[in-house]
């Protein structure tokens, strides 16, 4: 019998493994591969030639990146999870389920009849690519984050689904003071929660679990967080000596089956693979020569500050900070805007250590000559940085780049920010900030986009850029998501196109991402006629030469692209016209200390993550709260009608007006059951039943549901459903009533009246997913509220049939719960006229919330509605302006009727001079994709601001802060000019 390798190409590594006649591992190899998959393979095979020369051998290759590597090689191929279950069976024959993690992959097989499988599609959210871009966004090694995530304390919640959102929820964390190890212990929890939630589909994770794949094999923090969330002990979990290269073992296993070659022919069909090319789809070249090339950067080199010898001049200078996501950046000006001092540098996840020795750095350089008149600090880690060295101003980052950018082009009206990880966009109009587009979903089109390919390829950033600036031929890559990019990158590489093409296609993909995914421009002109670009990325000439052309008009860029926002925050600081600066003096920075703890706050149902900042001399900031009650003052209570509602639905529970005789009724408070809780409040209790609502939402109820959760994209308020549910069923309660109502009441401001198909039928999904409502009595008939007599014939037989009560009763209990919702609907109108009355008394601006009923649940809004009123805002809700405006028809379909309220309020918005609307979007709602273009529409005709705000499981509210600051600049700004 002859040996056998097993060779497993991944998304980023190659594993070799070579087995005995007996199964016993003679050698194995486990490398990265830099997109160099037949190389790398080649290579290894290489390094054990002398070993196995003159043998026969079979010889299979499995793994993601395989199948295209074995057709042109001609070497048999096996799909892996075939492979890794073989292998599974052979060691482990008992195993329940695997859960393997890879490069850009996650699976998890269960075993137990049949096979089945579940793979990440279209996202590489929780996998090992995931890790790594984590571990570079704090500036550690992959093995470091894993040695400070065993020294954690606290566990904060992280969206795992995308990078991007991460970063998003990471940074502010980091910014405020976070500590490092708590945070690298949440980056793998999000991994677990990631994986568990989003493959498992509903099916319960149980028995005995083997774990694969490279990160579950050398992180041992990650190892901890799976076993500590899945409650497994040593016997159920099991962590194979030979984890990371377990699909290569079975491929080797398979081999058996295989044609048999001499070890020679097997490295001579490898070799001869990796020359095979075949046609690539490319792109224009984004300069034809040289001369083109100078020719632009001279354009663009022209806009620049004045520059001023720092050693010779003497007089007053303002300092702006922009401690942003993942760099600082600082700028000492003149008056004229001449440029003293800059920084640009990674904040390492500690902008206060960074700040603080630029500082001494810039008092060393001023000496008596230069004497600091005012200090500005803009960005994600304001707060901190205002508090830590008492700045004068700290002013919202869209004022800031605003600033910047009309000091280069007083005529600007629009300008686009590209960084790391963030892109902005805002459109001025009449000198104001006036609509702000931010990536939300993705960071394909930023940055570290083109940085982590980079790194990937073995280039520094720069450098792999300017490969791109001549290339005949750009690769044609599309405008996807980083790992499909990868994917694309290597397919390309495959096919033979160059570093310099995929460099130069990188550059237009982030351009058509901007334009096309964040922006989402028809054309050049629904962006501007004088755009200014900047943002670090900007500095790239291959993306701002992509951009230009794929606009075809040329824009501003200046050549401080990526100070911007600290030379905004220096301008604003200069136009505060002080005598004298609250900075920390030289003095006070030599006994400045700084330390930073977790703590969670207890005084709400909120339970806001707190990190408490101690600072020399007793000074104290506290970050990460939503109100004013953990820095010891009273939360400032201005009228908020999303309170208001909240607190009378949680009030409808217990026996009404009845005795509680016929038992007690479960009511899940969630979804539709904000909009239909008074009316079935009423007709339960009025039947002798007491109503037990389910408990109100939390992290750890939707924890409770988690496992049964089919579909991870869904929107978080579904989601949250199966935890109310399960709580319900632990309550004991006699039956859950959950009906599924296609439509909603007819209000007659739409063309139609359903409810969303999430809303409409998740009953019927809770029934077949959740195992624990079979211990209880799950009632979820279809009713029709709209048709008041047929839903009384119907109800009636009903009742009659489940719980033997008569007709006539039923009958009197309909009528009492028509009476009770109609009676909650004017209520909740006349508190809203009350409230723009208190509103108009106390000349306060009114910000109506546009939403569906289920967003005033604390733990969906993640009490956005406290921010919006710590601002100074009343706060109303749509549903208390819809009837203001009649029936209009919309250039779409309007046939949902939480949209149509929101259509009318924001119409009703358009005619009030004190109002402007914020739309509450749900993440993954697929109705909202049309509502938010069409509610956008509907604001800016009506001379008004649009803002959206996005909003899923994550609590974090950076990106929330910065659009409601911008909105209140943009505020401020039109009041100035009235």
């Amino acid at each position: 019998m002859s040996l056998r390798i097993g060779i497993d190409i991944g998304s980023t590594t190659v594993k070799v493994v070579v087995l005995d006649e007996q199964n016993k591992l003679l050698f194995r190899s486990y490398e990265r591969h830099y997109s160099k998959t037949r190389e790398r393979a080649c290579e290894t095979l290489h390094s054990i030639e002398d070993r196995f020369r003159g043998q026969n051998v079979k010889m299979v290759i499995t793994g993601s990146a395989g199948l295209g590597v074995a057709k042109a090689a001609g070497v048999d191929f096996v799909q892996e999870v075939y492979a890794t279950a073989a292998a599974v069976r052979e060691y482990y024959p008992d195993t329940d389920a695997v859960i393997e993690l890879g490069g850009e992959d996650a699976k998890i097989i269960f075993f137990g009849g049949a096979l089945e499988e579940r793979m990440n599609g279209s996202c590489a959210g929780g996998t090992g690519a995931f890790i790594d871009q984590m571990a570079t966004l704090m500036n550690v090694t992959v093995n470091e984050l894993d040695n400070l995530s065993l020294k954690h304390e606290k566990i904060y919640p992280i969206a795992s689904r995308c990078g991007v959102f991460a970063k998003s929820d990471i940074q502010p964390i980091l910014n405020q003071g976070g500590r490092k190890e708590d945070v690298a212990a949440s980056i793998f929890q999000a991994v677990v929660d990631q994986t568990v939630a989003g493959l498992t589909q509903g099916r319960e994770l149980k028995g005995k679990i083997v774990f694969l794949g490279g990160p579950l094999h050398f992180l041992m923090g990650l190892r901890e967080r799976f076993v500590e969330t899945l409650k497994l002990d040593e016997e159920h979990a099991v962590f194979p000596q030979d984890g990371d290269c377990f699909a290569g073992i079975g491929a080797a296993l398979c081999a058996a089956d295989y044609q048999e070659r001499s070890f020679e022919d097997c490295l001579k069909l490898l070799e001869d693979s990796v020359d095979v090319k075949t046609a690539v789809d490319t792109m224009p070249a984004l300069f034809a020569s040289q001369e083109e090339y100078d020719a632009f950067l001279a354009r663009h080199n022209a806009n620049h500050p004045p520059q001023v010898d720092a050693a010779s001049y003497s007089g007053p200078a303002w300092l702006g900070i922009d401690a942003g996501s993942t760099t600082t950046k600082m700028a000492l000006i003149t008056a004229d805007g001449g440029l003293l001092y800059t920084y640009y540098h990674s904040n390492m996840g500690n902008p206060v250590a960074i700040v603080l020795e630029q500082l001494r750095e810039i008092y060393r350089l001023c000496g008596d000559r230069i004497q600091i008149k005012g200090a500005a600090v803009t960005g994600y880690g304001e707060d901190l940085i205002k508090n830590a060295f008492s700045c004068d101003l700290g002013l919202v980052e869209t004022v800031a780049h605003y600033n910047a950018a009309a000091h280069f082009n007083p005529d600007v009206d629009f300008i686009i920010d590209i960084g790391g990880q963030d892109m902005k966009c805002f459109k001025i109009r009449n000198g104001a900030v006036d609509s702000i587009m931010l990536n939300e979903a993705c960071s394909s089109g930023c940055g570290s986009f083109i940085e982590t390919f980079a790194k990937a390829l073995g280039y520094d950033i720069a450098s792999f850029s300017r490969l791109g600036l001549f290339s005949p031929h750009p690769v044609n890559l599309g405008s996807r998501c980083t790992v499909f990019m990868n994917s694309s990158v290597k397919q390309a590489q495959k096919d033979g196109a160059s570093v310099e093409d995929i460099s130069a296609g990188l550059s237009i993909s982030i351009v058509k991402n901007a334009v096309y995914k964040v922006i989402r421009a028809a054309s050049a002109d629904d962006l501007g006629r004088h755009i200014v670009v900047q943002g670090g990325t900007f500095l790239n000439d291959a993306v701002l030469r992509a951009f230009e052309q794929e606009l075809g008009r040329n824009v501003t860029r200046p050549t401080i692209a990526g100070l911007m926002g600290a030379f905004g925050a220096a301008l604003a600081a200069r136009d505060l016209g002080l005598e004298h600066s609250a900075l920390l003096d030289a003095a006070a920075l030599e006994t400045f200390t700084h330390s930073a703890r977790p703590a969670t706050c207890g005084l709400c149902t909120n339970h806001c993550s707190l990190t408490v900042n101690q600072f020399d001399g007793g000074r104290k900031f506290i970050s990460g709260n939503r109100c004013s009650r953990p820095l010891g003052k009273e939360r400032a209570e201005l009228p908020d009608l999303m309170k208001f509602k909240y607190n009378k639905l949680r009030s409808m529970h217990g026996e009404g007006e009845g005795d509680g005789s016929r038992g007690r009724i479960g009511i899940p408070f969630g979804l539709n059951m904000y909009e239909n809780l008074p009316f079935w409040f009423t007709f339960f209790t009025r039947l002798n039943f007491e109503v037990v609502l389910s408990p109100e939402s939390s992290r750890k109820l939707y924890l409770k549901g988690q496992r049964t959760i089919p579909s991870d994209t869904v929107c978080y308020p579904a989601k949250l459903l199966h935890g109310h549910v399960e709580a319900l069923v632990e309550e004991g309660v006699d039956a859950i009533w959950y009906p599924c109502m296609s439509y909603n009441n007819d209000e007659g401001i739409g063309d139609n009246h359903y409810n969303c198909p999430v809303v409409a039928y998740y009953p019927e999904l809770l029934a077949a997913n959740v195992p624990s409502l079979k211990k209880t009595r799950f009632l979820d008939p279809y009713v029709g509220l709209w048709r008041h007599r047929d839903f009384a014939k119907r109800i009636c037989a009903l009742m009659e049939q489940e719980f033997d009560i008569p007709k006539r009763e039923t009958r009197q209990a309909v009528d009492a719960a028509y009476r009770a919702y109609e009676s909650y609907v004017n209520t909740v109108r006349e508190t809203g006229q009350e409230y723009i009355r208190y509103a108009r008394a106390h000349d306060m601006p009114i910000i109506v919330m546009c939403g569906r009923p289920y967003h005033i649940d604390p733990e969906i809004n993640h009490g956005i509605n406290d921010l919006v009123t710590s601002f100074g805002f009343v706060l109303v809700t749509e549903d208390a302006l819809s009837d203001l405006e009649g029936y209009a028809p919309r250039h779409v379909l309007n046939q949902w009727t939480f949209q149509s309220r929101m259509y009318n309020a924001a119409r009703y918005v358009c005619t009030q001079e004190d109002m402007q609307a914020i739309q509450l979007v749900s993440f993954g709602c697929g109705t909202d994709a049309i509502t938010t273009d069409e509610m956008r529409d509907i604001l800016e005709e009506g001379g008004k601001l649009y803002t959206q705000l996005k909003i899923d499981d994550i609590s974090n509210l950076g990106a929330v802060k910065i659009r409601v600051r911008s909105l209140m600049a943009a505020i401020e700004a039109r009041k100035k000019r009235n």
